[in-house]
């Protein structure tokens, strides 16, 4: 592989590890207090047509990644309502807030565009070198001259640790998420926190589409989170619930869907089906815990009543 296809990979990769990236970083919040959002792809579809919706209506990528944001915290508060507030079960909930979101949206599209959809032309977020750092050899480009949302992930990884492991909120969120009970003991509202990341969580989920739409495609099209729900799920458990290594971890499986397009360029006599095969065999790897094992938060998706 030469130094331009090195960098050609990487910028693929960085490219289709940020939106896992993002929907992970939201999802690592979630989990640690005890929540599993698997609706996530719900709220990734529903950024990415708010993203589109708010991007058209404002002629502005920067207002279009708020709806979406908007858009991904909506679906989320769905979800927490019934599997926070009323304590309905959140695999099944996740379940039936993930068809609802690609259903809806995918009604949504076709009231405004019309049965048969249509090719969106949108303004887009266009990537924003950081200087000097761009210019790093092999890794400045594919890293440093990406889409602000990208950077939104760099920063938000070592934020989300501090916060996480170094401030008092932090630690009520995790001990939420391992003992419940022992938390309300020690005053912690256990739902009000819930909730709060749940939300935080669909907010970035909706970012998360966003980014599809207005970094990474330029266009709405139906069902295009295309499971990347589930993968961000799977990539917090390689990730270890630590929002650094979930970064990484992000990156990895973006790595993983670009080595797929590089495989085919190579015109191996294989059946295609196998390279688009590839990031999902290695989700599944991951949940089955073959790349390392790592013990969840105590309570997660166990129900919980407040007295």
């Amino acid at each position: 592989m030469s130094q331009t296809d090195l960098v050609l990979f990487l910028e693929a990769a960085v490219r289709l590890g940020i939106p896992l990236a993002l929907a992970a970083l939201g999802e690592t919040v979630s989990e640690r207090s005890g929540v599993i959002n698997i609706g996530l792809e719900g709220s990734i579809i529903a950024g990415a047509l708010g993203g589109a919706l708010g991007a058209l209506a404002f002629e502005s990528a920067g207002m279009g990644v708020l709806i979406g944001a908007a858009a991904g915290m909506l679906v989320g508060a769905v979800f927490a309502v019934f599997a926070i507030g009323i304590g309905v079960d959140q695999i099944i909930t996740g379940t039936a807030v993930t068809l609802g979101g690609l259903g809806m949206t995918g009604a949504i599209y076709q009231a405004r565009f019309g049965a048969t959809g249509a090719e969106l032309s949108l303004p887009t977020l266009h990537p924003l070198p950081v200087p000097l750092l761009e210019r790093i050899p092999v890794l400045g480009p594919p890293l440093f001259d990406q889409a602000p949302t990208a950077y939104l992930a760099y920063l938000l990884a070592p934020l989300l640790w501090y916060w996480l492991y170094r401030t008092p909120a932090g630690l009520e969120l995790r001990a939420v998420g391992e003992a419940p009970d022992a938390a309300r003991a020690a005053g912690v509202r256990v739902l009000h926190v819930r909730f709060l990341a749940t939300l935080f969580g669909g907010a970035l989920a909706g970012i998360a589409g966003a980014h599809l739409v207005l970094a990474h495609t330029g266009t709405f099209a139906e069902n295009m989170s295309a499971g990347k729900g589930f993968i961000a799920i799977a990539v917090v458990v390689l990730g270890r619930w630590n929002p650094v290594l979930v970064l990484f971890a992000a990156l990895f499986f973006g790595a993983a869907s670009a080595l797929q397009f590089f495989l085919q360029a190579l015109g191996l006599d294989l059946p295609y089906q196998l390279f688009l095969a590839l990031p999902y065999l290695l989700t599944l790897a991951a949940l089955a815990g073959w790349v390392g094992r790592a013990r969840a938060p105590a309570a997660l998706a166990l129900p919980w009543e407040s007295e």
